[in-house]
């Protein structure tokens, strides 16, 4: 009986264990077309390979403004008439439904092609559809955040959460059957650290939460993405900047092609012709406009908080003031920068914390591994290739989801989420 028994316990733990195992999709059925995770990340999906979605004609949508801080209506400079408020979209369906919240990535407003893509993806499978800028965007920074000084993932969490509830005060009648999350890149860590702080709140009781593309390490993420602006580029020079080299390249393709189609196969087909950038190339494309992003987050939060890191405290900006010089000074601090000058001080100075590497931890998906272990609500989805994750990450993904992580072969950084095979899978899991 004791032997029966064991063998009973044996088996159900291989079961179990078999169960766990996260979903491979095998490369050579999947039939996403770009294997290259560089080119994946820019060029996105092929439009004959996305579903048929919904144009904004078709929703029934409008962009709405909360009032979060008010106090910066007399603070802030007047140049940031436009940010004083935080927007946000509605898309509302005329019956009761399951209400989705989109959270951008990094640096991007609601208005993001991603978020708008997965309104449409949401809103045609019957959700209502609320789109929100990351909490790292100018927009946020300005409007919602209680520090101005993103990049500690629990305190942003907060700002969020604050948000969303001020939507749903804002629309007491819409008929709301239950509450579900997602976000790409940055906007999932920002999920996964809303959906745990849901859990003590209970505002929402998240039906499912879905993260596509999280960086597990948020600093081994940004450190790859800030390594791509060093990238060597073959024919940028002392006299051709990179720039210049992209912008000969385009003029050249549309000569060729004898007219400028900008639609959302360019890039694409940019790729597909003589003209296509180079892996080198590529690569600091990519690093280049998370630099931007970091330069806008650095400037904001060193502007509001008047820490004359970048612009001086007194320094007089009215509307018509120019910040080309206080931008380029941005530049010069990368993301790295960003954290040790302003981030780190002002996490040490609320909470007596300490070294860089415990803020990593506290700032990654590490820190709420036990709960994303054992909440079964909770699905990744994410790519082999994909440029943030470094040695390690995989690994992290699979031990602490089982098979609520799906593993993709290619696609880079979120290029896959557009695709129809992708689409099916996200509409299914929040389906159950």
């Amino acid at each position: 009986m004791l032997r029966s028994l064991r063998l009973a316990a044996l088996l159900g733990g291989l079961l179990m264990s078999a169960a766990a195992s996260a979903v491979d999709v095998d490369a050579a059925t999947y039939g996403y077309p770009l294997t290259n995770p560089f080119e994946a990340t820019i060029a996105s999906t092929p439009p004959d390979l996305r579903p048929e979605l919904p144009t904004d004609d078709d929703i029934d949508q409008s962009d709405y403004s909360l009032n979060l801080r008010p106090e910066r209506e007399f603070t802030l400079p007047d140049n940031f008439w436009a940010v004083k408020k935080l927007r946000y979209r509605l898309a509302r369906q005329d019956h009761e439904a399951p209400l989705i919240f989109l959270i951008a990535g990094t640096g991007a407003p609601y208005t993001s092609s991603l978020n708008e893509y997965l309104k449409r993806l949401y809103y045609k499978a019957g959700y209502h559809v609320v789109q929100l800028s990351s909490p790292t965007s100018f927009d946020f920074i300005s409007a919602a955040s209680r520090f101005a000084t993103p990049g500690v993932s629990a305190e942003d969490a907060e700002d969020l959460y604050r948000v969303m509830q001020g939507v749903r005060a804002q629309h007491p009648r819409l008929p709301v059957s239950e509450y579900y999350l997602t976000g790409y890149s940055l906007g999932a860590l920002d999920a996964a650290f809303v959906s745990h702080l849901d859990e003590t709140r209970r505002s929402f009781n998240f039906k499912r939460v879905l993260l596509l593309n999280p960086p597990v390490n948020l600093y081994t993420s940004i450190s790859n993405l800030d390594k791509l602006v060093q990238t060597e580029v073959k024919g940028v020079n002392n006299s051709t900047t990179f720039y210049e080299l992209v912008l000969t390249k385009l003029t050249r393709y549309f000569q060729q092609k004898g007219y400028i189609d900008l639609n959302d196969a360019l890039l694409y087909d940019f790729q597909q012709s003589r003209q296509h950038l180079s892996n080198e190339q590529m690569a600091m494309l990519i690093g280049t406009s998370f630099r931007f992003s970091s330069a806008d987050i650095a400037f904001t939060s060193d502007l509001i908080n008047r820490r004359g890191l970048i612009t001086p405290p007194k320094y007089p900006i009215t509307e018509g003031s120019s910040l080309t010089p206080f931008f380029k000074r941005a530049l010069q601090c990368d993301f790295d920068c960003y954290l040790t000058e302003q981030v780190i001080p002002m996490w040490r100075a609320r909470t007596d914390g300490g070294s860089l590497l415990q803020l990593i931890d506290q700032v990654s998906l590490y820190a709420l591994k036990d709960y994303l272990q054992n909440s079964p609500k909770i699905a990744v989805m994410h790519n082999a290739d994909d440029v943030i994750l470094g040695p390690g990450d995989i690994g992290f993904l699979r031990s602490t989801f089982g098979d609520r992580l799906t593993l993709y072969p290619h696609g880079g950084h979120c290029g896959n989420i557009n695709y129809r095979v992708n689409s099916d899978a996200m509409l299914e899991f929040f389906r159950g």
